[in-house]
This record gives C-alpha cells, structure tokens and sequence, in this order.
C-alpha cells in the first residue's frame, strides 16, 4: 500500500501550477511522495496515513536553491574576510576551506541544509570544489540523505594554482586527471536521472580564474556523455572580466561559449556583469543564472539585471550563495533581497539603472513592468529555480510534482497588519521560520524544528571544527 499524506485546511495554498491558482481553504493529497491532488480541502480524500492540519498557515511550494557553497558555513564571519571583495576574499578563506575534512564537512553540510529547510527549501545544489585533508562529495551525499533534503551535488574542481596564472594557491588545486576520473565515479555512483530523484550530480569546475581551458572543455564532453547538467561561475564581478579579457582576449561569456559552456543543460553562478547580447546569448542557448542577491551585496559585486533576464526569457533561479559570502542559508531572506535589490536598481541611473524611461519617477505608469513584484520574487524561488536545475517534478504544488512544500504561520508577529496580501506578506514582511517542511512527502520540520535529527550535538560539533580550522593556518 502506497504511504499517503494529506494537508488541509491551509488559509492559503500556492500553488504555482500553470494557473498561478492561490486556493483559500486548500489542500493536497499524496501517495509516496508524489502529489496525486490539490484543490479545496473538502474536496480531497478526508483521511491519510499522514494528515497535516494547516489551518492558520499559508502553503507554498518548497523553495529550490540553485548555487551554495554548505561548507563555508565552517567560516562564517571570518574577521580577515569581513571587509573584502571576491577576490582578496577569496585568497583569506582557500587555505582553510583546503583543511576541512570529512568529520567538518559533514557537519557543515547538515547545520547549511538544516537552515535551509527551516526557511523553506527543499531541493539544494551544492557547489564543492576543495577535496583535500580527505574531503569527498561523498560525505555531503550522505549528510543530505541522512537529513532529507533533496539534494543536487557537484564534483567540483579547482586546477589553476598561482604558479600557473590562476588565483587559488597551489596547494588547493587537484590534478585535472584525478578531477575527470574521480568526476566519473562519482557521477557513476551517485545521479539519479528519474523522476522525484532524491540525489543528482553535477559537473562543476569552480570558475575561470582557477581552471584551465582544457579542463572546461574536458568537463563539458565529460557531463554530456553521462547526460548530467554543468554549473560554474561567471560574470561575478569586474576583476573576472578583467582576468579573462587580458588572458584571452574576450570577456568571459564569450570566452566560455567558445568552450562549449552554452546550452540548456549549463547554467551560471551570479551573471552580473553581461551586456544585452550576452543575455540575449543565454536566452538564445538555453543558459541559466542563479541569483545570489546578498552575496554580490556583502561583497560589494553589483547587481545582477535579473529582470532583463525574465524579459529576454533566460531562466533565472536564486542561490544562497556560500555561507561565508552570505553568513546565513535563508532562502525566503534571498526572496525578499532579490525583490528589494531589483527596486534598488529602479533608483539608480544609467548605465547601471534602467535607460528607457530613466527620467521618469519609478512609480509612473511607463515604468511598471520594471518592478519586481512579490509574486516574481516567489517564482525565481520556485519554478525558476526547477527550471535552472533541470528539473520537471519539482517548483510548484500540482499533481505528479513531488510533494515539496512548506508553511507559515500567519498568527505571527512578523506578519501582523499584513493579512491584506498574505501572500505578498511571506516577501514583503520580516521572514520567519517555517512552521513545517515536507520534502518528498516527508516531514522534515515539524513545528519549526527539524524532525529527522537532533541538532543539538551537530551545532557543537560544528563550532568546534569552525574554531580549529581558523586557528590552523
């Protein structure tokens, strides 16, 4: 007999299927993980092995981070990196993230999935590319399975060290043999490419200032004969820009394209700094970007033209970005950034602000599609975010998707006076934590606490590998 779950009674229930249907009194009913109905409560099977009563709480889909970095969590708030962009940023962390072995990155990846599900997500992509001091994407595959999150790992990879013109030290990079070899087994033991998949793989060299062309090139051949997706960063800022025009002549979209780094089954982290025909490029191909809005603001990056991108039809999805970039793994803080810094960007003038319409107030009539709107913000988070990773079964509540949602209560001090929109509320009010979170129908928070594992103990340990790590270089 199948496993069967019901949720009733929801004041609101999202469901971002093709309709954008909002179902006041609504619900939904599944059998193994999978949505078999949605609609209004009396109208679904009145009984289930499992019956959530959402009454007072609004319903969404779970929400689906496309770009993280979950052991970064280790180096929260590092005071050498507090004050710095990407690229001496990144020079004050490499060494230290190099040491993180298998205990420290087990535990860094369940504390950044844990606080994921507590804002809503349920579907991560993880972008690993150290593997020193023992370290294998195996111990996250494991942790992410042990928790229950979905989770969509990459074998990523850094091969450049400085002696070779590239940013990491050389002590930090792998062998591009030992990359593509051990990219294989990984792939080989781990991606499932069925519907409601739990686990995927993804092949993720780290970005143009730390591989080498060879690599890129071998990685994309690589992820097309087994039929995986490919993720890198791009675009993130102006030093990037500048490394690759110098290096090679061309800025970096260009550069990548011509590596065979454009097509539906790649997409990038951040996108920052493109021009129109470069987004008309993405569109064109296929391309993805995830949207990482507080981190390309903690590291004074820019801003990503995301709403050009909706406009040109470019999949776009939002990420947390590394837990060292950001300092927290909240999606549903990322969707109200994302709405809040696309507004920004209405304020500013050309060339970085809006050219058509620039001297008109932002509030005039002309100008109304440049904003982003709550809903907009909700669907990056959603249905953009299925649409960057590749993925059909997931991003909105409808039957045959897998049953991954989450609530809020809406009896809460955070959305007091805000009921005039309760959806609009869940982006424009201060976020909150999760009432429940259920990831292929299985409860994952229960009463805003996780429910498949004690935290306790894992935060300690946590903190422990956090502090010796620092200390050691």
């Amino acid at each position: 007999m199948p496993r069967t779950l019901l949720l009733k009674n929801a004041d609101m229930l999202v469901t971002m299927d093709g309709e954008r249907r909002e179902i006041p009194g609504g619900g939904l009913y599944a059998e193994d993980g999978v949505i078999r109905q949605v609609g209004p409560s009396e109208e679904l099977p009145q009984s289930a092995d499992q019956v959530i009563d959402a009454s007072g709480q609004i319903v969404l889909p779970g929400f689906v981070n496309t770009h993280h970095h979950l052991n970064q969590t280790l180096t929260r708030n590092l005071p050498a990196a507090q004050n710095n962009n990407l690229f001496p940023w990144l020079q004050a962390h490499y060494r230290i993230w190099a040491r993180t072995n298998p205990e420290a990155s087990r535990a860094s990846t369940l504390i950044g999935l844990a606080e994921l599900a507590l804002s809503g997500c349920t579907t991560v992509f993880d972008h690993t590319y150290l593997f020193q001091s023992g370290n294998k994407v195996d111990y996250q595959i494991e942790a992410a399975r042990e928790l229950g999150v979905r989770f969509h790992a990459s074998r990523g990879s850094m091969s450049l060290g400085e002696s070779k013109g590239g940013l990491p030290p050389d002590e930090c990079v792998e062998n591009e043999e030992d990359i593509l070899s051990d990219s294989v087994r990984v792939i080989d033991r781990y991606h499932d490419a069925s519907h409601g998949a739990m686990t995927r793989v993804v092949v993720a060299p780290c970005s143009p200032f730390s591989v080498s062309e060879d690599l890129l090139r071998e990685s994309a051949r690589l992820a097309r004969d087994k039929g995986v997706m490919l993720h890198t960063h791009l675009c993130e800022t102006l030093d990037e820009e500048r490394y690759t025009l110098e290096r090679f002549g061309k800025r970096p979209v260009e550069w990548m394209e011509g590596l065979d780094w454009t097509g539906p089954d790649v997409w990038f982290a951040h996108a920052i700094h493109v021009d129109d025909d470069e987004i008309r490029l993405f569109a064109k191909t296929g391309c993805g970007a995830a949207h990482c809005p507080c981190s390309n603001m903690r590291l004074a990056s820019g801003i990503a033209p995301v709403k050009k991108y909706m406009a040109a039809g470019v999949k776009v999805g939002l990420g947390v970005d590394g837990s060292a970039s950001n300092d927290g793994s909240n999606m549903l803080m990322e969707v109200r950034q994302a709405m809040l810094l696309a507004r920004l960007q209405l304020g500013l003038m050309p060339p970085e602000g809006p050219r058509k319409h620039a001297l008109l107030p932002p509030s005039h009539p002309l100008r109304a599609g440049e904003w982003m709107t709550a809903r907009e913000a909700l669907e990056l988070a959603t249905l953009g975010g299925a649409a960057v990773l590749g993925r059909d079964d997931i991003g909105s509540l409808e039957a045959g998707k897998c049953a991954d949602f989450f609530t809020l209560d809406l009896n809460t001090l955070q959305f007091a006076g805000g009921m005039h929109d309760p959806v609009a509320a869940v982006v424009f009010c201060a976020p909150q934590a999760a009432r429940t979170t259920v990831i292929n129908g299985r409860t994952i928070v229960e009463d805003g606490q996780i429910a498949t594992m004690e935290m306790g103990p894992v935060i300690e340990e946590h903190n422990r590998h956090s502090l010796a790590l620092a200390a050691s270089v």
